[in-house]
């Protein structure tokens, strides 16, 4: 089975709480770890350090895909919340579809902190993805690329830019 970790985060979060809540719904949800292939986000929290740690200590690459890409696809809890920040009302649960596949875990929030709301989401589809030729892993310049179905992510350069994948 291969798992696609869709994820959304506020500004400043640490990698500590991407990972964490990662790892929680995959325990609760039985999935195993192994089986995450990508975590993937909205292009704009692509370069939180927390997504990209999370990512790194995971061993997989980071998908960033445009909020309007995003926007286009359905899923089953839409945020108002969501669309006022970024654009799109979804981050977590669109991204972990935006290379097709199943929803099999729906988005969750993290334990919110002193009182305020939780700062990760995260949702988990499972579904054909098709690995960079170096097989499993993340590397900075090669934090996205080409996916089956109906969007296209862009790969992480560095922090200035973006480009399509190819």
């Amino acid at each position: 089975m291969t798992l696609v970790v869709g994820v959304g985060a506020r500004r400043g979060v640490t990698a500590d709480e991407v990972y964490g809540l990662v790892v929680a719904v995959l325990r609760d949800a039985g999935l195993p770890l192994a089986d995450v292939a990508a975590l993937a986000t909205v292009d704009t929290k692509a370069e939180e350090a927390g997504v990209v740690e999370a990512a790194a200590r995971l061993g997989v690459p980071l998908r960033a895909y445009p909020a309007w890409e995003l926007a286009l696809v359905a899923v089953p809890h839409p945020s108002g919340a969501a669309l006022a920040a970024v654009g799109t009302p979804s981050v977590a649960e669109a991204a972990a579809l935006a290379g097709g596949g199943e929803l099999v875990v729906p988005k969750r929030t993290s334990a919110p902190d002193a009182g305020a709301a939780g700062r990760v989401t995260c949702a988990v589809a499972r579904g054909a993805v098709r690995l960079p030729v170096e097989g499993r892993g993340y590397t900075r310049g090669d934090a996205a690329f080409g996916l089956p179905g109906p969007c296209r992510a862009t790969t992480v350069t560095d922090s200035r830019q973006s480009s399509p994948a190819s």
